[in-house]
């Protein structure tokens, strides 16, 4: 009998071992309640004549067994099976039949991410007879009795595995909890002490990167002529695991390039959570020779980030993980840095003059401004300890910022050695707004003092932004811009001109910057000294930012500039294209196309660039902010030689010069009669001229110009891009071509500047009695020309003189052309000629003479 009953069961076992295993793999969809009910379908067919269905036995269990599941954390990476962890409680002992049999497919089972309440269930499907049901609940009985003992082992022993099981894949799932940014990272820096020296001068203008996994994250404002700078600065950073160090590394900014002033770091499993702890950290460079590199002082402060750790199947992650990365990457230009580069303010600063600046009467000064990353350059002026300077500066002022406003008095001798004199600081912050300060600052630790004027203004027109939210976009707000700067409102706010609005839509095709075919590119907008940049757009070559940018117009002549660069993490970044594009020249409303080129927008580049640009502006302001000086450009590092420049220079001139000498050979033909006609009519037109002429007809003979100049243009006889088209197709030159264009350029720079030299040094030796026949001979025709002129009108004499130009070669056929004047002056000898024939003191040869 007991055979009987093993042959039965394996029968049942094998048979149904294929159909319970396709049925047990079957992955349950998630569902969007946390408790749900798990719902058995029958098969479609029967296994066996003689073996009854298992799928359609009605399961008796004498008390409800229920399920309660913890919390599931689920991986969120793209290429694993989400995992779910289940603890079971019961309330009573409860009878499992098969569990022994079935735990085959229980084991793959407990892989899917479900919750399930239990209870007593019937069979869903077709109605079934009596001996059916009768015959399935003996052989229930007959399983149930056999294996009873065994199942309530194995229930006990499966329960306390599951629960151990349990414990551990919570354990892995906290410490394997691969979401970005699951741990805030707040950072103060404070302040460096005593940072080594990196300029010759004896200072640094020290910043600080902060980075993790090799990436800047962030990067300081600059500290100039400091080696105990205070930032105090805060910067949240996303961290997205604890096993990695976060390095701070400090730099000198100069003109060129950045020196490392050295680095510490920060092991992100030493800070504890919901704390802020204050870090002083030693910087160390391991290739550097100095033992103390001063400090950084820091508080930092981690957290854990609030949010919802569930996820979708591993199916949609795995489609979402991409793109869902490179959105977080992408939006590192958030909120924080989109706040360091809006300007809420305009500081306008006259610097009037100097008053008994110590070693001014020995050397030229001049006067350097920072205020924050800006800097201003004055005009250096002569020797004097009273120097007057006249001149207006204007900073963008950062309330959050609490910068001071540097000044410093410096002197530069004739061997351009350049020495301190003094400074001294203005707390902007200090200072009333809407009203010009008249300041007297006197110099710190020297005599002397600085006399200026300072006006802080609000600042208004500059935003970032999405498309969406784009303020010309909304009606109201447009009529609202448009109404400020209406014809009315000409003369309220006379420096607020306009308004422009540029959309950054994308970039298609750009150049690959990176080794692996790809670019890193953000673009940098800067109108004037105003400069506002987008976030970047990684391991893309056809980026797309959508952003808009918003600019107060100061000056309705200046040059928007879109340029995009390639993120190079700590290096400085690679350019990738620029376009220019005058204010007067936009379209408004337009998205327009823009081939990218190179750094002196000569050539093409590759890649082009989508904008749609909008110009609000009032035309009165902008015409009488024409006819006042250009707004001073921030000081920036000094331009080195190029060949190429200078080449381009020189032929500038030389394209002038030669329509000059075209003119006036011209004229000069004119007086020679090699054409009858054209002398007649030119000799008619002189006399004319000169007999009729009236002040008032020099401005009307400018206007008859541009009108004719304005008739070929709009006939298309003027094509001004050819001079460009041939200065392009001059600079494809060969190597030896370039050699010997560059020595004909410094041959023919060497004889202009000595001509121009030898002219005035000949007209100072004439006055200063060099030659003293000569200086005589200069008084006396002076003399005569005095009489005449107060005897004779003067347009009896350039009648005159006319007359005889043109009537000389028709008096003497053979006449030698000359021009009296500089003849007289090719005479008097120059400095270098005066030194090398030694001519005697002036003194004596006048007695000589006499």
């Amino acid at each position: 009998m007991d055979l009987d009953k093993l042959s039965v069961w394996g029968s049942l076992k094998q048979k149904t071992r294929p159909f319970l295993q396709n049925l047990s793999v079957r992955k349950t969809k998630k569902r969007s309640s946390k408790m749900v009910e798990r719902k058995v379908r029958s098969l479609d067919r029967r296994l066996s004549v003689s073996v009854p269905d298992m799928l359609e036995v009605e399961t008796v269990t004498e008390e409800e067994t229920t399920y309660v599941s913890t919390q599931v954390f689920s991986s969120c990476s793209p290429k694993s099976f989400s995992r779910s962890v289940m603890s079971m409680k019961s309330r009573n002992a409860s009878v499992r039949p098969l569990r022994e049999d079935w735990s085959w497919a229980s084991q793959e089972a407990s892989r899917t991410e479900v919750t399930v309440a239990h209870s007593d269930t019937q069979v869903a499907g077709s109605p079934v007879s009596e001996g059916k049901r009768k015959s399935s609940t003996d052989l229930f009985e007959l399983l149930q009795s056999t294996h009873l003992k065994m199942d309530l082992d194995s229930s006990t022993s499966s329960q306390i595995f599951d629960d151990h099981m349990a414990l551990e894949e919570v354990n892995d799932c906290l410490s394997d909890l691969p979401n970005p940014f699951a741990y805030l990272l707040t950072i103060h820096l404070k302040e460096g002490r005593n940072l080594v020296i990196r300029d010759r001068c004896g200072t640094s203008d020290p910043y600080v990167k902060f980075k993790l996994n090799g990436k800047t994250l962030y990067k300081s404002k600059v500290v100039y002529k400091n080696l105990n700078p205070v930032w105090d600065e805060t910067v949240v950073l996303p961290v997205q695991s604890l096993d990695q160090k976060l390095w701070i590394k400090v730099y000198d900014r100069d003109l060129t390039s950045s020196d490392f002033m050295g680095s510490a770091f920060v092991a992100l499993t030493e800070l504890e959570l919901n704390r802020t702890t204050e870090q002083v950290l030693k910087l160390e460079d391991p290739n550097s020779l100095e033992d103390d590199m001063g400090v950084i002082v820091l508080n930092l402060s981690l957290a854990v980030k609030q949010g919802d750790f569930k996820r979708n199947r591993w199916s949609s992650r795995k489609k979402r993980t991409s793109s869902k990365s490179s959105f977080m990457r992408s939006v590192r230009l958030s909120d924080s840095l989109c706040k360091n580069q809006l300007w809420n303010g305009l500081v306008t600063i006259t610097l009037l003059e100097g008053k008994n600046i110590p070693g001014g009467g020995l050397a030229e000064i001049f006067i350097l401004l920072k205020l924050g990353d800006q800097r201003y350059k004055s005009k250096t002026l002569c020797k004097s300890a009273n120097p007057q300077w006249r001149e207006q500066f204007d900073f963008h002022y950062f309330s959050d910022r609490k910068d001071m406003l540097d000044i410093e008095v410096w002197r530069k001798d004739n061997k351009k050695h350049e020495e301190l004199l003094g400074r001294c600081q203005v707390d902007i912050s200090a200072l009333p707004m809407k009203q010009t300060n008249c300041l007297e600052l006197p110099l710190e630790k020297h005599p002397g003092s600085l006399l200026m004027l300072i006006a802080v203004a609000p600042c208004t027109g500059v935003s970032i932004s999405d498309l969406c939210v784009c303020p010309l976009g909304d009606p109201s707000e447009r009529q609202q811009i448009s109404q400020r700067y209406c014809i009315k409102n000409s003369f309220w706010n006379i420096k607020d001109i306009g308004f422009l609005q540029v959309k950054v839509l994308k970039a298609v095709d750009l150049l690959a910057a990176d080794f692996a075919g790809k670019s890193d590119p953000f673009c940098v907008l800067e109108l004037g000294n105003d400069m506002l940049q987008t976030h970047t757009v990684y391991k893309n070559l056809n980026p797309e930012w959508n952003k808009v940018f918003t600019f107060p117009i100061k000056d309705i002549h200046d040059v928007l500039e879109v340029t995009v660069f390639d993120e190079d993490g700590d290096k400085p970044p690679d350019f990738l294209g620029k376009v220019a594009i005058p204010l007067l020249s936009i379209r408004n409303g337009k998205q327009s196309c823009y081939t990218l080129k190179n750094k002196d927008l000569e050539r093409a580049s590759k890649g082009v660039i989508y904008l749609e640009l909008d110009v609000l502006f009032n035309p009165i302001k902008a015409s009488i902010r024409t006819f006042k000086p250009r707004e001073k450009r921030f000081t920036e590092e000094n331009r080195k030689f190029s060949k190429k420049i200078l080449s381009r220079n020189v032929d500038r001139v030389k394209k002038i010069t030669m329509a000059i000498w075209n003119t006036i050979q011209f004229l000069w033909s004119c007086f020679l009669w090699e054409s009858t006609v054209k002398s007649v009519i030119a000799f008619v037109v002189f006399v004319v001229t000169v007999w009729t002429v009236e002040l008032y007809m020099v401005p009307l003979a400018l206007l008859v110009l541009f009108a004719y100049n304005f008739s070929l243009v709009t006939t298309g006889k003027v094509n001004n891009t050819q001079d460009a088209q041939a200065s392009k197709e001059s600079e494809k030159k060969g190597l030896i071509e370039r050699i010997h264009m560059v020595q004909e350029i410094i041959i023919a720079v060497q004889s202009i500047l000595e001509e121009i030299a030898s002219f005035g040094e000949r007209i100072k030796n004439t006055f200063n009695w060099t030659v003293p026949f000569l200086s005589v001979l200069a008084c006396l025709v002076l003399a005569a020309a005095t009489v005449i002129l107060y005897f004779i009108p003067l347009r009896y004499i350039v009648l005159i003189w006319g007359i005889n130009k043109f009537t000389k070669r028709l008096r003497n056929p053979y006449a030698i052309d000359n021009n009296e004047l500089l003849d007289f002056l090719s005479r008097v000898p120059s400095d270098v000629q005066k030194v090398g024939n030694e001519w005697p003191p002036p003194t004596e040869a006048t007695s000589d003479v006499y």
